[in-house]
């Protein structure tokens, strides 16, 4: 691990304020990825800006009758909330579904948004990575590449975004709250928050430089019947060969996201009615624009068949 300072922010502003004097400064909350990526050397940051102390920690209802969850939610917190379990159940399902207790009990809300892929390739220093070094090359594309994404890919990468939280959230159609060096917020819908591969696969987000989440909030609830599964080689504490989640009304509309799929949660709306008609097009706008290798090829029908289960599943639920 290389030298780095430290230091702890008092408030939103403070934090993002010492980023914009420290370039190459990360924020760092519950640790869980940063510390390991910064071990291997993958993260080198100069400088870390503890945001622990801001107070972020609050899960409260809005004007609306939506809900705002702070940056600094514990995942654990989160799922266990009632309003989140009670309203929300997809995204409690979801939080459930990723890590290990212990891990859901430091990592965060902001946290978990940003996690960074496990691609294998991208945690071998050894192996060329656009991602971790840009203009290197990706060594997935030609090797071991079943875990790898089916759609958005590019040229440059064919990493899966690996988390599970953020599939719920593009369902529910979240939206990021954040602050900068100057104090401005501003808001993000989560469908134009993450960003596909291109040639920059190395920029996964449309966050600016030093910009800080300070909350994702929740539109009013929908109802419905919700649903997250997660296909994975082993029963826990693996990542999703791929994952959907669903939230079904009672007269069969659905909001469909997919995970483990590409390099950021996948939802297309405008296959949603389609799909949820039983309309074999609507599954095939969904997956419009496929790139298989032999390899991960499979994720193709498993997401049209677990999609199908879900679905299957929800209008039993409500008959």
């Amino acid at each position: 691990m290389k030298a780095f300072t430290y230091e702890r922010a008092h408030s939103a502003a403070e934090a993002a304020s010492a980023a914009a004097r420290n370039p190459g400064a990360k924020y760092i909350a519950g640790g869980t990825n940063l510390l390991d990526l910064m071990k291997l050397e993958i993260e080198t940051p100069v400088h870390l800006i503890d945001v622990n102390g801001l107070g972020l920690d609050k899960i409260e209802p809005t004007a609306d009758g939506g809900l705002r969850i702070g940056a600094l939610v514990r995942n654990t917190a989160l799922a266990s909330h009632q309003l989140v379990r009670r309203d929300y159940g997809l995204l409690s399902r979801a939080l459930l579904a990723g890590a290990s207790a212990q891990l859901r009990n430091k990592a965060t809300t902001a946290g978990n948004l940003l996690q960074r892929t496990r691609c294998p390739y991208f945690y071998d220093t050894n192996q060329a990575c656009n991602k971790r070094r840009p203009g290197s090359g990706c060594s997935a594309i030609g090797g071991y590449s079943r875990q790898h994404a089916v759609l958005g890919a590019s040229d440059a990468c064919i990493a899966t975004y690996p988390g599970d939280m953020a599939v719920a959230m593009r369902a529910l159609d979240a939206t990021v709250e954040t602050v900068n060096a100057g104090g401005a917020s501003r808001t993000i819908p989560i469908a134009n928050f993450y960003r596909l591969p291109g040639t920059t696969p190395h920029v996964e987000n449309t966050l600016q430089p030093g910009e800080l989440i300070t909350a994702v909030t929740l539109p009013p609830p929908i109802g419905g019947t919700h649903i997250y599964r997660k296909v994975r080689d082993r029963a826990s504490y693996a990542f999703a060969l791929i994952s959907v989640g669903a939230i079904v009304q009672a007269d069969g509309t659905a909001r469909i996201a997919l995970g483990g799929m590409a390099h950021m949660p996948w939802r297309v709306e405008a296959a949603e009615h389609a799909i949820s008609n039983g309309d074999k097009a609507g599954m095939a706008q969904l997956l419009a624009g496929a790139r298989t290798t032999p390899e991960n090829a499979f994720k193709l029908t498993l997401a049209e068949r677990t999609l199908a289960s879900v679905l299957a599943q929800a209008r039993s639920t409500q008959s």
